[in-house]
């Protein structure tokens, strides 16, 4: 009798003590859909509001904020509560994930939302639902156009950038006199902003009437030395005083790269009989053709957002010969005021950027397989 009766309380407290996790689970889930349903109410009745489909809502965004901050602190909390241990291991991951979530997605999807309004900020009747008709007027905008364009020609230039630094960072990691003397003033472009040097370049130098370059061309015979009338002459001014600013970012990484080069592969090839030429083509360049690789993919990103100099010098002349992407837009928003459409050209630009960045990594990467 007492056996059966210690086998029926085993029986009885069993069960009580497998529910406590299963509750422990339940409660978290119930803390995510309650926080999670929260949130979506309040964003969507601010979506409502803001549309003009309901009178009801906040006079900002700020509440939207508090809500998403509530509903992260019980999603870290439910982790805990449904996954345990691993939960807590998850809650150093999570500020960073819920950051992601707040600077990133969300203003994309936002932006994507602004894109899709007829937004005129000059107009007193607010924004107004377009759907595609910002993209319609974007395959019809013949300066869009010409502004992608000439991003080619301006990413294209990237390669003679690399080059130019390639060339300057073996000259520097060789044995010349006043090495550190030269290494110090190939750097000082890359201290100045952008803007100074369109500033003291473009508007100083180069200037038509007293400029020392317009100057200097006309005593050498050039008789209209007008560095930004003409529509390729304006082009590669452009390019010149943006290659001048950005090559010692790369000719400082490749040196870098140079000077962790191991010594004793280059001595191996000048003992194989190699001269200069042979050991720089089959040592030298696939050794750090992982470096030229990151450093040419994060110029052409700095390249693709290409905007203040074009602003402050040429403002996209003459006749749009000089516009970037960037400066287009910016003359969007600044000159028409058009707040969804130049939202819908800098989301159709960010998706071209994701995918050329895409297709040039995995060259790369077949690059550097077939190299090595």
């Amino acid at each position: 009798m007492q056996n059966s009766a210690s086998v029926t309380d085993d029986l009885y407290h069993q069960p009580a003590v497998a529910r406590t996790p299963a509750r422990r689970k339940a409660a978290g889930r119930a803390i995510v859909a309650l926080a999670s349903f929260g949130f979506l109410l309040v964003l969507l009745v601010q979506i409502l509001h803001t549309t003009g489909a309901t009178a009801a809502g906040f006079s900002d965004w700020r509440p939207i904020l508090i809500a998403y901050l509530i509903w992260a602190v019980a999603f870290a909390i439910a982790q805990v509560l449904i996954r345990g241990e691993r939960g807590q291991r998850a809650l150093f991951l999570l500020p960073a994930v819920f950051f992601t979530i707040a600077v990133v997605i969300f203003p994309t999807v936002f932006g994507i939302y602004i894109a899709s309004l007829d937004w005129n900020l000059s107009s007193v009747e607010g924004p107004r639902f377009s759907g595609f008709g910002n993209l319609v007027g974007m395959f019809n905008d013949t300066y869009y156009w010409n502004a992608l364009g000439n991003m080619i020609f301006y990413t294209v230039a990237v390669l003679g950038e690399y080059a130019i630094a390639f060339g300057l960072a073996l000259l520097l990691s060789a044995e010349i006199r006043a090495r550190k003397f030269f290494r110090i003033v190939f750097l000082l472009p890359m201290m100045l902003s952008p803007v100074a040097v369109s500033w003291m370049i473009g508007k100083s130098l180069l200037e038509f009437r007293f400029g020392p370059a317009a100057t200097l061309a006309r005593y050498l015979g050039w008789e209209n030395p007008a560095f930004f009338a003409s529509p390729w002459m304006a082009r590669l001014s452009i390019q010149a005083m943006d290659a001048w600013v950005s090559i010692p970012f790369i000719m400082i990484i490749l040196l870098a790269g140079l000077q962790a080069m191991p010594r004793e592969v280059q001595e191996a090839a000048k003992v194989d009989g190699a001269n200069g030429w042979q050991s720089f083509w089959h040592v030298t360049f696939p050794i750090m053709l992982p470096v030229s690789i990151t450093v040419l993919i994060i110029r052409i990103i700095f390249k693709l957002k290409l905007a203040d100099i074009v602003i402050n010098v040429t403002a996209g002349g003459p006749g749009g010969a000089t516009d970037t992407v960037s400066s287009f837009i910016y003359r969007v928003y600044r000159d028409r005021s058009n707040v969804g459409y130049g939202t819908a050209l800098a989301m159709v630009y960010l998706v071209l950027i994701i995918a050329l960045l895409t297709v040039l990594l995995r060259l790369s990467k077949r690059w550097t397989q077939r190299v090595a």
